[in-house]
């Protein structure tokens, strides 16, 4: 069945809230003078979801954060909680990237108790997965991806889990300019599919799974164009409106 991509930029740790808002307005600028079918997300830092969010607020260019606590409030200090994020514009909010992973701790687990809460509050969950490059070289990636989608997805229904996107993400391509080839995306993705639909049924064919690792408009067109990729999340690339833009075409 035909998925609405979706093309989300990951700012990471960069930008300051005047260079955020300026990026987010180039970007729609852009966007009202080529419209595209493609969902379009931008996913500033903390501090500059509001004002991004606000720049943003008459264009249908999405706002999400790049993490939230599990809990509403609490004595969490230097988190945010998914209903600020809300309260502050985000309507996406990612879950799991690797290097939430790699550098604080993140496990499947708490991945889990993460996409409870933003489906209570409404937000759209971006979860990532994705396999190291030493765990590919081992022959591991089906297990370390069956791993973490049942992980992340234990205890739900599939009714819940409608508004679900999926980022897959192998961690050996991330902000290191190799790409995987469209066949390895492709056998990933496929891969991907077949776990969700043991997980949730028929809904499996709704749930937009996304490519991300070093997505540039020079390869973003091949990668989309494989029948279950369904959208990039982009890093680098995100950063330069020009850039974003050209990948956010290439999803027509």
């Amino acid at each position: 069945m035909a998925r609405r991509p979706l093309i989300a930029g990951n700012w990471k740790l960069h930008l300051t809230v005047a260079e955020s808002t300026a990026l987010a307005a180039a970007v729609a600028q852009g966007l009202a003078q080529s419209p595209t079918a493609a969902e379009v997300v931008v996913c500033p830092t903390a501090l500059a979801v509001a004002p991004v969010a606000a720049t943003l607020a008459q264009s249908p260019v999405g706002v999400g954060v790049q993490h939230a606590h599990w809990e509403d409030k609490g004595a969490f200090t230097g988190e945010i909680s998914m209903p600020l994020a809300k309260a502050a514009g985000a309507r996406f909010v990612i879950i799991g990237h690797s290097e939430r992973r790699q550098y604080f701790g993140e496990s499947d687990a708490t991945v889990n108790k993460r996409l409870a809460a933003a489906l209570k509050h409404g937000l759209t969950p971006i979860v990532c997965i994705g396999e190291t490059l030493e765990e590919r070289q081992a022959g591991r990636l089906q297990e370390v991806l069956e791993r973490q989608v049942r992980g992340a997805l234990a205890g739900f229904t599939a009714e819940q889990l409608r508004p679900l996107v999926i980022a897959y993400e192998p961690v050996w391509a991330i902000g290191t300019g190799v790409v995987a080839t469209t066949a390895q995306a492709q056998e990933a993705h496929a891969f991907v599919r077949g776990l969700l639909r043991a997980v949730v049924g028929d809904l499996a064919d709704e749930i937009r799974i996304q490519y991300g690792g070093s997505v540039k408009p020079d390869n973003a067109r091949d990668l989309l164009a494989q029948p279950d990729v369904d959208g990039a999340l982009v890093g680098g690339a995100s950063l330069k409106a020009a850039d974003f833009l050209a990948i956010v075409a290439a999803a027509r």
